[in-house]
């Protein structure tokens, strides 16, 4: 998918709308930028913190534990 953007004298741009729904992102989603050795920008959004994710690997007969007592 490809699409073009304009660069606004501010350094604002609009991420196309065809884009934005395929990322299924929203108003306040974070996005991380990564200039790549070749120029390529790679655009990663960054919309879902670690405890919106706890709890999707549960396995069935398997007790959740806290994200707390979790060791690193």
């Amino acid at each position: 998918m490809s699409n073009d953007a304009t660069l606004t004298s501010k350094g604002r741009t609009t991420i196309p709308k065809e884009i934005r729904d395929s990322l299924s992102m929203k108003a306040g989603d974070r996005m991380t930028f990564t200039l790549m050795p070749d120029n390529t920008v790679v655009m990663r959004v960054k919309s879902k913190s670690v405890t919106e994710l706890a709890g999707t690997l549960h396995k069935k007969g398997r007790k959740a534990i806290p994200i707390e007592q979790l060791s690193l």
